[in-house]
């Protein structure tokens, strides 16, 4: 099997990496280091305006709906370029492969094309204070009154919700059915009466975090829920079904170049970082106990590439994609713990040095990325729940 690019995909990588080089300013850069509103600002939008006329924006979503209808391939390269910068171009955690998936045709017009071009923002509204890695445990009510549903409750960690235009939730629908059978997908506008957005400030907040920092967000909130009126028309799929609903569209969603990039940045940073540059006079790249360390790890990012390769291959082919992300989700968080250990072991007390302080590396990102390394296995599905939907659909395992 040929895992290599083809002479056309390789020229669209150099493409876009020359498109990065000539256009990605140091203005647009400090719009991303400073801005608390998601990194939008007037040379950030410009730059996605270029990037969107380039056709470069949903590739691979269909055109009927703003897209390219071109190869996932494709639309992973333009990805991982302008993730290497922080710069997010793929939808990736925007709640589309769920709409593309059980959404009506309606919702698929209203929703996919102002996804692509920025004109409507998802947060992500699952966790709940007493319901994380059980996301079943969920308790936020949304009760139907005719042709509207009530929505009481709080939700946390919810990290767009400041600038989002809606927010993608799970609410309880029927608190009498089992657990994972009572909840509904609903599709909220985030200026409907009755919702309430507080900010809770993370530990990267002060001092704050390098762009490039693996979770390196200064802000997330917590949201509430106070007698939220909205439309039956705002749900996702069937009443009472959103838990599947909910987890395939973050199986898809964990699909791509950003997500792979999550975890294995680190490996490239590190392995950039030590070529370079000395400590305490010594040459790190000439140590063979570092040398074999860091080979171990980029052998290990180059599976992380590859599982994301097999399961973008799988979704394009329309096979039956099922315990892949779930997969991903497991290997390569926890490849990115270990490379993070790796990198504090390498650099000794440096590693600890946060942006501001007079002898940080890198404006302090590796102890940033120290920071938020855990942070990884939990996001997004926790790696032991991660662990039992791998035993019981990739290997048919009875639940426990």
């Amino acid at each position: 099997m040929d895992f290599g690019l083809s002479t056309e995909q390789e020229a669209l990588r150099d493409d876009v990496a020359h498109f990065i080089k000539e256009n990605v300013t140091p203005a647009v850069m400090a719009e991303l280091e400073s801005s608390l509103e998601g990194g939008r600002g007037p040379n950030y939008d410009a730059l996605m305006q270029k990037v969107s006329e380039r056709g470069w924006v949903g590739i691979s979503w269909p055109k009927e709906y703003g897209g390219q209808g071109g190869s996932r391939i494709d639309q992973y390269i333009v990805e991982e370029e302008f993730a290497r910068v922080g710069i997010g171009v793929g939808g990736a955690g925007s709640g589309a492969p769920a709409i593309l998936m059980a959404g009506t045709e309606e919702q698929k017009k209203e929703f996919l094309p102002g996804l692509l071009n920025g004109s409507i923002i998802f947060a992500l509204g699952f966790t709940e204070p007493q319901a994380g890695a059980d996301l079943a445990g969920l308790q936020c009510r949304a009760v139907r009154d005719g042709d509207d549903f009530v929505i009481n409750g709080q939700k946390m960690y919810t990290s767009a919700a400041h600038y989002a235009t809606h927010i993608y939730m799970m609410c309880r629908t029927d608190p009498e059915a089992p657990r994972h059978k009572g909840i509904t997908i609903l599709l909220v506008p985030m200026d409907t009466p009755g919702i309430t957005v507080r900010p809770l400030w993370t530990i990267q907040n002060d001092p704050p975090a390098p762009v490039g920092t693996t979770y390196g967000m200064p802000r997330t909130n917590e949201v509430f829920f106070e007698d939220v009126r909205i439309s039956v028309s705002t749900m996702l799929g069937e009443e009472n079904q959103g838990w599947y609903v909910g987890a395939m569209g973050l199986n898809l969603d964990r699909v791509g170049a950003s997500r792979y990039l999550i975890s294995v940045r680190r490996d490239e940073d590190i392995i950039n970082w030590v070529k370079e540059n000395k400590v305490d006079g010594h040459s790190l790249a000439d140590d063979p106990a570092i040398r074999d360390k860091l080979a171990e790890l980029w052998i290990e990012a180059q599976v992380c590439r590859l599982m994301t390769l097999r399961s973008m291959s799988i979704v394009e082919r329309d096979g039956n994609f099922t315990y892949e992300g779930a997969a991903e989700k497991v290997w390569a968080p926890e490849h990115g713990v270990r490379t993070t250990e790796t990198i504090s072991q390498i650099l000794g007390p440096y590693a600890q040095l946060l942006n501001g302080s007079e002898e940080a590396i890198e404006d302090g990102l590796f102890a940033h990325n120290l920071m938020g390394s855990f942070q990884s296995g939990i996001n997004h599905g926790s790696v032991q729940v991660m662990r039992d939907q791998m035993a019981r659909r990739g290997l048919g395992l009875p639940r426990g």
